[in-house]
């Protein structure tokens, strides 16, 4: 019978307040909730989580009172009320006025950019302004020209005057960062810059966010190679013998062929042809993805490396021939192919939601969307050598809409992209816009639409359109659903996860793992209190009895930004045949608030940022371990034990 053992030392580390502190806002919050009539807790779930405002009746907002007025203000000040502003979305581009100042200068060094093959390279800006103020900003451009002459149909004659800029910076810093400037009016900012196929420029900026005013801008600098095949990002294939290599570059197919060199150690390397995609706005499905967030994607490519040897260490380069014969080539790289389904080896998941990127050179710091994020990549990175594939189960690069924070998420985890394989799964974050087919009406996605999410990375879907596959790896299969399409019964998703669950070989592959990105199972996350359901709304009713039925040892959250594991559970009681449940949405992204008292069936509960690393080495024990980013640490862990007659 499958039994779960924790860590009773690692369970005494709970997060707790103090018992001699006042209560926060949060806490009274909270305590205030459980006294709120149906219709105020619709009301106040609409202010703690604003994704699930679409999907609550306006009406039943209404009736809150003083009391409602009163959590606002207590929930304000908790910070959970709502899900952050990209820093992006901060800057009024429509407002930008362009009005050079003969007498402010911004000057950007060095011209030349990567000479050396470097895909990121340090920029010093040296700026000055003869009446220097607070608001003042330097935004990092790209391509260069960013004015009004850039914007859509700004060749067309006898329209009125469009917007005088068109686009949003790449980053930002303010000026009044480098040490005397609002004295001297004098400044300087380094930024470090990464290959995005285009070349950069610098603007200088009074007026604030809200009224920016552009009153100087630098001179140009580039990449040597500004097209070269950049941040290369493994997955694993449709069969467990494949991987595929996807990256980003400036060659369209008809200037030159995508091809990867690859081969074991010792063996002559074979070429792989890969596939190339891209995009334009016209196929996002709103702002700012498709106004003043647009940046070209450039091209993706995709090669499969088919027929791999289980568990063997191949090398790999992307590259492209160019019509002289020449070929560019990327860095060079390794990966270890995936086990066969069965095999008995040590095999290391890693897996956490809500990542996003952070700035390593302190730009966009204006309230900083991911605290976090550098710290969760830089402790997976640490443990790369102990890691066989990643599962980043949503909410990826938190672009929202501004494109080219993608690029710059694809070079923040290429360390570890580049090495093992990177499954996503899609969030609210890629995929949720108005009227555009997702299941939550939402604008978390900023008009992506989940497009961007599904040509930069690849996943073993059947349809890309959905994001719902299966992965095989050892003696693991992850059934991955896509929590931003319905998936009830009698929906196309259901049955997948339902085949998915019941065609597993249980011999072969033990350990069955359920994955989304919303909570389809249990959180005493803050705002999953409200209906009583300590989940998605509807998660569990269509879901939960597949789980049983088919045994799933472990499910796996983002979403709600902190770290929870329950019990082995069924129907809300702890059950010795049960599934546990774990959140990982903290990775990145703000921390969430959890309800004052944990429900019977939450075992461990973690307001801190981190990840979660399953490791299985046979068929009868799994074990788990939650890890905090600040110092890689072990701080709950637990076991799953099977007999030999419950494989």
């Amino acid at each position: 019978m499958p039994l779960v053992s924790g860590n009773e030392n690692l369970h005494r580390v709970t997060f707790v307040k103090k018992s001699n502190s006042a209560p926060s806002p949060c806490t009274c919050a909270a305590t205030a909730t459980e006294r709120l009539h149906k219709k105020e807790r619709a009301a106040v779930q609409c202010l703690v989580d604003p994704e699930l405002s679409s999907d609550t009746n306006a009406s039943d907002m209404r009736g809150g009172g003083l009391l409602f007025l009163a959590l606002a203000l207590a929930l304000a000040a908790c910070g959970v009320a709502g899900h952050g502003v990209h820093p992006l979305s901060r800057i009024a581009v429509h407002r930008a006025r362009v009005a050079l100042d003969a007498s402010a200068a911004v000057r950007a060094s060095p011209k030349l950019l990567g000479s050396r093959g470097e895909d990121t390279h340090w920029v010093t800006v040296d700026f000055a302004v003869p009446h220097a103020s607070d608001d003042d900003w330097i935004g990092v451009f790209s391509p260069s020209e960013f004015n009004a002459s850039t914007c859509p149909d700004s060749k067309r004659s006898g329209q009125i005057p469009g917007p005088e800029i068109c686009s949003a910076p790449i980053k930002y810093q303010l000026a009044n960062y480098s040490s005397g400037y609002a004295q001297s009016g004098k400044g300087t900012l380094k930024f470090q810059l990464i290959n995005q196929r285009q070349d950069f420029s610098f603007g200088l900026f009074s007026g604030g966010f809200s009224n920016p005013t552009l009153v100087a801008v630098s001179n140009k600098i580039a990449f040597a190679n500004p097209k070269a095949p950049v941040y290369p990002r493994l997955a694993l294939g449709k069969t467990w013998n494949e991987m595929t290599v996807t990256w980003t570059s400036g060659y369209d197919s008809s200037e030159a062929s995508p091809i990867v060199e690859w081969g074991m150690e010792g063996s002559p390397p074979a070429r792989t042809t890969a596939d190339t995609a891209t995009f334009g706005r016209e196929r996002l499905c709103g702002e700012p993805a498709n106004t003043v967030g647009w940046r070209d994607p450039g091209f993706i490519h995709t090669a499969f490396l088919k027929n791999l040897r289980p568990d063997k260490a191949y090398h790999y380069k992307i590259g492209h021939t160019l019509h002289n014969g020449k070929v560019t080539w990327g860095k060079p790289k390794s990966f270890k192919a995936a086990p066969y389904p069965g095999q008995r080896s040590l095999q290391r998941v890693v897996i956490f939601g809500d990542l996003g990127k952070a700035e390593r050179d302190g730009s966009n710091e204006y309230q900083n969307f991911q605290p976090a994020s550098r710290n969760t990549t830089d402790a997976v990175i640490r443990d790369l050598d102990n890691t066989d594939v990643v599962f980043h189960i949503g909410d990826i690069s938190y672009a929202n809409g501004y494109l080219s924070q993608w690029d710059q998420f694809t070079q923040q985890v290429e360390p570890i992209t580049s090495r093992v394989p990177y499954m996503l799964a899609s969030g609210n974050h890629e995929r949720d816009f108005p009227n555009s087919g997702s299941f939550y009406n939402g604008t978390d996605s900023g008009g992506e639409c989940g497009v961007p999410a599904a040509t930069m990375y690849y996943v073993p879907t059947e349809n890309r359109a959905n994001y719902w596959y299966v992965a095989d790896y050892g003696m693991f299969r992850f059934c991955v659903a896509d929590s931003e399409h319905d998936w009830r019964e009698g929906t196309e998703q259901y049955s997948f996860i339902e085949h998915c669950l019941a065609t597993v070989d249980r011999a072969k592959q033990p350990w069955l793992i359920f994955t989304a990105h919303r909570v389809l199972g249990y959180s005493s996350g803050f705002y999953y209190s409200f209906n009583g359901a300590f989940g998605e709304p509807m998660g569990r009713q269509s879901l939960e009895p597949l789980w049983q039925r088919y045994q799933v040892d472990m499910a796996f959250y983002g979403h709600y930004h902190q770290y929870e594991r329950t019990c082995p559970v069924h129907q809300e009681k702890c059950v010795q045949e049960g599934t546990v449940h774990v959140v990982v949405g903290g990775a990145g992204a703000y921390m969430s608030n959890f309800t004052t008292v944990a429900p019977p069936w939450s075992m461990y509960r973690d307001m801190d940022y981190g990840f979660g690393k399953l490791t299985a080495s046979n068929e009868t024990t799994l074990q788990f371990e939650y890890r905090r980013s600040r110092d890689g640490q072990v701080y709950d862990s637990f076991t799953v034990h099977k007999d030999n007659q419950n494989v």
